[in-house]
């Protein structure tokens, strides 16, 4: 892939996130989405291994099915309320379309199974914007018409994305599925609380970005796509493997690291709108990731003749 190619697709990428994390109006957030879809394909496919094809036509057929709810949705509001400003959202089968679309596009469960395997067939730096950049647009249209959507339906997905991703991250030993599942568990978290107090969603959000970023950009550095070989990199990196797994840590909500910040506020809040027995569930089901976590932060840490 040349540079200008590459050039082109960062800032078509950047461009669709401005257009629908700036707009009111759904048609153009629906253009930002577009945008941002066919901009990450050539990244996806550039190496032109099968795999990646693959993944590229999984990426491609998923969001624009999505797409095309989201514009079904909005069309459904307009023509019920005559609005198309995104914040006056209020027919019920649009409210349940959009949230529908917006799950798929995030890769919420049980519209979960693209995207690990998206990732999969893409490159570290590739799956690092799959992993964060990609899932702003969506996120930002959930924020502005979270007060429009139904708290049970979310909580209910939110709940089954933390068991999902911590259960099938379990059996993992590739590192961009491993990451994948916990995307997917680090999600739930965000969407559960997104109804009751929206500022800390987008808490948890950035903080997900911060530690995803550093963990994503440390295994392209040292070159690192499965476990067995994440064990023999201590040898060559250690201050990097050090660092790396202090990230995992954090990411996994250990305290007293940054990462179990967000998961303390959020079941903070939980408690206090009454929902003992949900914050209960999604933190006995957080002790699952947990458990993916601190293996992939005993690899880092193990020395191995390499």
């Amino acid at each position: 892939m040349t540079p200008l190619a590459k050039l082109i697709s960062t800032m078509s990428i950047l461009l669709g996130t401005m257009i629908t994390i700036t707009s009111n109006h759904w048609m153009t957030a629906w253009a930002g989405l577009e945008i941002n879809t066919l901009s990450i394909l050539p990244l996806i496919s550039k190496s032109h291994h099968p795999r990646a094809v693959e993944a590229a036509t999984k990426y491609f057929l998923v969001q624009a099915t999505a797409s095309a709810l989201v514009l079904f949705s909005s069309t459904i509001n307009a023509h019920s309320t005559g609005q198309w400003d995104i914040t006056q959202l209020t027919h019920p089968l649009a409210c349940l379309l959009l949230t529908s679309a917006i799950a798929i596009k995030l890769g919420l469960t049980p519209f979960h199974f693209w995207f690990p395997e998206v990732l999969q067939g893409s490159s570290l730096i590739t799956a690092l914007l799959l992993s964060t950049m990609m899932k702003l647009p969506p996120t930002t249209i959930l924020l502005i018409t979270s007060h429009s959507l139904n708290p049970s339906l979310l909580t209910l997905m939110a709940v089954m994305s933390i068991a999902f991703g911590g259960w099938m991250g379990l059996n993992q030993t590739q590192i961009r599925k491993i990451m994948a599942f916990s995307s997917i568990s680090h999600l739930g978290w965000m969407i559960i609380i997104i109804t009751y107090n929206p500022k800390l969603t987008l808490l948890a959000f950035y903080l997900y970005i911060l530690m995803t970023a550093s963990i994503f950009l440390t295994m392209n550095k040292i070159n690192v796509l499965k476990l067995p070989t994440l064990m023999t990199s201590w040898s060559k990196t250690p201050m990097l493997n050090t660092t790396l797994m202090l990230t995992l840590l954090s990411l996994a909500g250990l305290p007293p690291l940054t990462g179990f910040l967000p998961k303390w506020l959020i079941i903070q809040e939980l408690i206090k709108q009454e929902m003992t027995a949900t914050t209960t569930i999604i933190s006995m089901l957080s002790l699952l990731g947990l458990f993916f976590y601190l293996r992939l932060a005993y690899c880092s840490t193990i020395t191995l003749p390499p």
